[in-house]
């Protein structure tokens, strides 16, 4: 199989590496109009072309993984539908184009597969399925907090996608968040917000933000969620009558609270874990590898993805209301 990139910066790197490790007879191409892009690729053994009609004029590709900045990402997956090619998308943010791709990959009978890396991580997973199991009352605390310049740090934040508020740096920890929670707890229906600014970052939106959100089951969450923090953190805390569990973001730190010793029992979810040293510890590239593995099968038919844009359409109106809710 071959497999076009749309986006050879850090994430489109990223995705071509570990792609390349779990299909190694793949060939891999990418896309960038800038040419430093391009060079740089062709160092990493990755053919590179100036614009997509100039890549499928010159062969044909199985899929494509789109990879760019999100406002983007409307224009460039209907481009490839149109070329014939099933899609694997990162993050969006906005619902651009969503019905009508959608609508244009259902006729054309092609994948349009939605990155959601938090959903393959073993410890939401765990989380997700203890909390369904317990099927009682329960309430969650979660902290999510990053230091927007240290994304990154090669270049100034107002001067990739974060520097707009329609794609800031906490809507997308919202965007990655905010699915495996409704996935572990159920829908919203409703949400308290507020939000306003700690730092002296040069942003057109909050950098802090205090949500409540109360799910159709009966639980209700907090979360605090900030690009403020100059330490990376997530801190998750989920807790009811006879369920306590905790999680400090990475897999060495997965706790189930046992009432009878009164510790504390770490829970193992990962044989081994694969980390990038570039990146924060709760960054595991276990999860990216999973996620690929999945849209591989699912091109090959044998899966159907538990993440897509139908469900991303839920997870952005989420989003939307939390926004309104601080604008009060």
């Amino acid at each position: 199989m071959d497999f076009l990139i749309v986006g050879l910066g850090s994430m489109g790197k990223r995705r071509a590496r570990l792609l390349r490790g779990i299909a190694p007879q793949a060939g891999i191409f990418g896309v960038d109009a800038a040419p430093a892009r391009r060079e740089e690729a062709k160092t990493l053994g990755i053919p590179a072309y100036e614009s997509i009609d100039a890549a499928v004029a010159d062969r044909r590709f199985d899929a494509a993984l789109v990879c760019t900045a999100p406002l983007a990402h409307a224009a460039i997956i209907g481009q490839l539908l149109d070329a014939g090619l099933s899609v694997f998308t990162e993050l969006n943010l906005v619902p651009d184009g969503y019905r009508e791709n959608m609508q244009k990959a259902q006729r054309k009978g092609l994948l349009l597969f939605l990155s959601s890396t938090m959903l393959y991580r073993g410890e939401t997973q765990y989380i997700a399925r203890r909390v369904k199991e317990f099927d009682r009352p329960v309430s969650y605390l979660y902290h999510i907090g990053q230091y927007l310049p240290d994304w990154h740090p090669w270049e100034n934040y107002k001067n990739f996608f974060v520097g707009d508020p329609r794609t800031g740096g906490c809507r997308e920890i919202f965007g990655i968040e905010l699915p495996w929670l409704l996935d572990a707890f159920g829908p919203v229906k409703s949400v308290f917000a507020v939000a306003d600014k700690l730092s002296a970052l040069e942003l057109p939106y909050p950098d802090r933000w205090l949500v409540t959100l109360t799910h159709e089951s009966g639980v209700r969450g907090q979360l605090a969620v900030d690009i403020v923090c100059p330490k990376a953190v997530r801190s998750f805390e989920v807790f009811g009558e006879g369920l306590h569990l905790f999680w400090e973001g990475n897999p060495k730190e997965l706790y189930d609270f046992d009432h009878d010793s009164g510790e504390k029992r770490p829970v193992t979810t990962y044989q081994t874990v694969e980390q990038d040293p570039r990146y924060s510890d709760n960054i595991v590239e276990n999860a990216y590898v999973d996620e690929l593995a999945e849209f591989l099968s699912c091109l090959r038919g044998e899966k159907t993805a538990r993440y897509g844009f139908a469900e991303d359409l839920v997870t952005l109106g989420v989003i939307d209301e939390i926004e309104r809710s601080a604008k009060g």
